[in-house]
């Protein structure tokens, strides 16, 4: 196969930051999605409908005339979260979700939640008005060794959740590990997950390929070959379940290459190209446009994107570095190359 058309997809999970990183980023996404979940873990964090509101103007000020492209906006969850402002949000029809951190968990979490029961009354008002909890799976406490923080949450959290709100839709966002893809298969229908590309073709071998190897870290971390594969199987399997979010992470090259580097992988680049290669690798093309274009819109319930794009069996080369608003910054497999490319222009059916 030398070309694939695809139903326009949606990347259910990215991070395009803000000012003038925002306007540099903002374009390799709309590129070839035709919407997105935004990621609220600014400086302040958009927490209020009326950041969010604010937030997506900016975000559709970075959008070239020449694309189509809609951000969809989530709110941050804190402890000072309200049900009234849960309400709120369910009213906005440019709000569609409640992001979860744990406190300190990854970038800008510093707001998050320390104790997920003092959120349970927000929770139940998502529930009453079917508003999508985002989840980043991990628990932060010292004693939890990093590779482990994901499986632990499902243990200690995430199971509870499950049980107590059994009509609140749920997404484990970039899972990394067997045991969170099992757990999702296993689960209710109101549980989904999402699935980088990075996860699906990186190993955490990755980290130390001849040395430290800074813009291959992000949280939560690549993990064993075996759950890669684990996660290659989920993705490819054609259950409704798991579907498609990136969590492109940009960062300056500095920010990354530094006595304490930021976690994060700038994927948005080449993003669809990397999901061919995997579905290719795994004899499971078939299965993209599923994953891609059509799960992330069912478990949302909104409509699928009417038009397409297409993708070339040829090879792009990946630059070095990219510009991140006037910082340059290194995208995945930088000086590499991408077996797939997205053709010129999205096709209107």
């Amino acid at each position: 196969m030398q070309s694939l058309t695809l139903t326009r997809p949606d990347d259910w999970h990215l991070h395009v930051r803000d000012g003038a990183m925002l306007k540099s980023v903002v374009p390799d996404t709309a590129r070839q999605f035709a919407r997105a979940i935004i990621m609220p873990n600014l400086k302040p964090p958009v927490a209020t409908v009326d950041l969010a509101l604010a937030y997506r103007e900016r975000i559709l000020a970075a959008v070239p005339e020449s694309m189509h492209f809609q951000p969809l906006m989530t709110l941050y969850l804190t402890e000072q979260t309200s049900p009234d402002e849960i309400r709120r949000a369910a009213e906005c029809e440019h709000v569609h979700a409640v992001k979860y951190y744990p406190a300190g968990a990854t970038t800008n979490a510093a707001s998050g939640v320390r104790v997920i029961d003092r959120v349970w009354p927000v929770l139940e008002a998502m529930q009453e008005v079917r508003l999508p909890l985002l989840m980043h799976g991990e628990v932060t406490e010292g004693d939890i060794d990093v590779f482990d923080r994901e499986a632990v949450f499902i243990d200690r959290h995430l199971t509870r959740l499950v049980e107590a709100f059994p009509e609140l839709p749920m997404v484990l966002e970039h899972i990394t590990t067997k045991d969170s893809a099992d757990f999702v298969r296993q689960g209710p229908s109101n549980l989904a997950a999402t699935i980088t590309a990075h996860h699906l073709l990186l190993n955490r071998n990755a980290m130390f390929d001849g040395g430290l190897r800074p813009h291959h870290y992000c949280l939560p971390l690549i993990k064993r070959e075996r759950h890669r594969q684990a996660l290659v199987e989920a993705a490819t399997s054609g259950n409704p379940k798991f579907f498609l979010g990136t969590d492109s992470a940009p960062h300056p090259k500095g920010a990354k290459e530094s006595d304490c580097g930021c976690a994060g992988i700038y994927s948005a680049r080449n993003a669809m190209g990397f999901y061919a290669e995997v579905f290719e690798d795994a004899g499971a093309l078939d299965k993209l446009e599923g994953f891609a274009s059509h799960y992330g819109p069912a478990f949302y319930g909104i409509n699928r994107n009417a038009d397409t794009i297409t993708l070339l069996r040829e090879q792009q080369a990946i630059p070095e570095q990219v510009d991140f608003g006037g910082e340059s910054g290194v995208p995945l497999r930088a000086g590499g190359a991408a077996r797939w490319r997205l053709a010129a222009e999205v096709e209107n059916c």
